[in-house]
């Protein structure tokens, strides 16, 4: 189970004596709790409990395994260290290193999509393993044999020889109602086959590092072992595997997070059919359009997906899209934040063309543009800030900040092809007030490309008092825009 860190604690006010409430008639209304025993019973065995070994030459996760037990690994600091030390002891632990022979263990979850033996989890419970043994609701145990496993939606897909299985039903995600309750089945430290319920707390979630799965949040209990199990409407159909938790502690603290179905189910039949995945690219970096960089851009408020650069080679650049663009639509569906720009081409067909309705200047436009395929690796460039450069001065322009030019040798190392300015000094003033940094070079000023320290110059006098200009910079091989506030006097 994947951690994100966060903590906040809860305080508790016990009151003694007598409470009266006062209610309305509909107030009053009585609403029946769901029934989860029927679903349950029907999904139980379609759940399975999925271990793996691996040598310690491939370590799977950050934490720390409970010595003798097959429980999943915990963080150094996690309090469930001591619960189940107390329950479990530290059977198996002879107190001295490891062999170099000794095999650790993890825990997951999986569910049964196909009746001879096809299995959907997460990429992480299975990553490095040499060994994968599926265990079913009878007890039963396959080794089975890793097919695919994508890492961009933390989906793998597992194989193992048997017939006649009991198969979930497979839902749909998209008409997932907020506050819909929902049911997981899954693992939990090891605990086979628990039930855990809740509801569903907001969807299209966009997390660190996770650009192409809209994740549906829920306050469901999940816990490690639970990657990789189902979550259930009360139909009893599958609407999410669940992957990842928000905590500090290694446990449960109220958002638990899954792959829509949707998405998971995409992945399997690419993974089935060609034992990988090809998703659409667009080949940009695209940041929020935060409420300062709105009006700056000609957007009565903060919406669609800002284009902070383009990748070379890219269908974007193909298209003549360019830095400072803000996509509003992709094939007639709106835009409210960045993030759900990627989900959108992800699941794009590679080779099929796609409308962009965009906002340059100020002015609408419309774009065609021909989906390439993402590639396997991340297309960036190294780079480092520059502290020598030519022609600096200590005098701070009106923004408040010393520019020079930028050396050819360290546009080369930033993967700049041409123009930029480097930020020599930030002082007091709209620069340092925007987040600019020194080391940071700008590339563009109010939608004008910065050739040179002079161009730059010549932007900067042009820009009018009050005014809010966007200015596009780089900071190592990231680029993002950030609203300068052009003093008044």
């Amino acid at each position: 189970m994947r951690l994100f860190s966060s903590f906040r604690p809860v305080l508790g006010v016990l009151l003694a004596g007598t409470l009266t409430l006062t209610q309305t008639p509909s107030q009053a209304t009585n609403h029946a709790l769901p029934e989860f025993t029927a679903l349950v019973a029907e999904n139980g065995p379609k759940v399975v409990n999925i271990s793996t070994k691996q040598s310690p030459a491939k370590p799977q996760g950050k934490g720390k395994r409970v010595p003798g037990n097959p429980v999943p690994e915990l963080p150094d600091d996690s309090p469930l260290q001591d619960f189940f030390r107390h329950f479990f002891g530290d059977q198996g632990d002879s107190g001295g290193a490891p062999g170099d022979d000794e095999q650790s263990r993890s825990l997951g979850s999986g569910f049964i999509v196909s009746a001879d033996g096809y299995v959907l989890t997460n990429a992480h419970v299975v990553e490095g393993a040499d060994e994968i043994v599926v265990r079913t609701n009878d007890r039963r145990e396959f080794v089975a044999t890793l097919v695919g496993a994508d890492t961009r939606s933390d989906i793998a897909l597992l194989k193992f020889d048997a017939k006649d299985l009991p198969t979930v039903k497979i839902g749909s995600a998209k008409d997932l109602q907020v506050g819909e309750w929902v049911l997981a089945i899954g693992s939990p430290f090891g605990f086979e086959h628990s039930a855990t319920a809740g509801i569903v707390s907001a969807k299209g979630r966009s997390l660190p590092s996770e650009n192409y799965v809209p994740f549906i949040q829920t306050d469901v209990a999940i816990n490690p072992g639970n990657s990789g199990g189902p979550l259930f409407n009360l139909d009893g159909d599958v609407i999410g595997v669940n992957s990842q938790i928000y905590s500090r502690t290694g446990g449960f603290m109220g958002l638990s997070f899954a792959i829509p179905i949707d998405v998971a189910m995409d992945v399997f039949e690419q993974l089935k059919a060609k034992g990988r995945v090809s998703r659409g690219w667009l080949g940009v970096l695209i940041q929020d359009v935060t409420r300062d960089l709105a009006p700056a851009f000609g957007l009565p408020q903060a919406r669609g997906a800002l284009v902070a650069q383009i990748m070379p080679d890219s269908p974007a650049a193909a298209a003549g899209i360019l830095p400072g663009d803000v996509i509003l639509s992709y094939n007639g569906k709106d835009l409210p934040i960045s993030s759900a720009l990627p989900p959108l081409v992800g699941t794009t067909p590679v080779g099929q063309a796609a409308r962009l309705e965009l906002l340059r200047k100020g002015q609408p436009l419309t774009v065609e543009i021909k989906i390439a395929e993402l590639p396997d690796a991340d297309q960036s460039t190294d780079g480092s800030d520059d502290s020598d450069a030519a022609g600096e001065t200590d005098k701070p322009n009106r923004l408040g900040m010393v520019v020079s030019e930028l050396r050819a040798e360290s546009r080369d190392e930033l993967g700049i092809e041409q123009g930029g300015v480097l930020v020599a000094a930030v002082k007091e003033g709209p620069a340092a007030q925007a987040g600019l940094l020194a080391g940071d070079v700008v590339l563009m000023l109010d939608n004008q490309g910065v050739d040179d320290l002079a161009g730059f110059n010549r932007i900067l006098e042009s820009l009018a008092p009050g005014r809010a200009v966007p200015v596009l910079i780089q900071r190592g091989d990231g680029r993002m825009f950030y609203a300068l506030h052009i003093p008044k006097s």
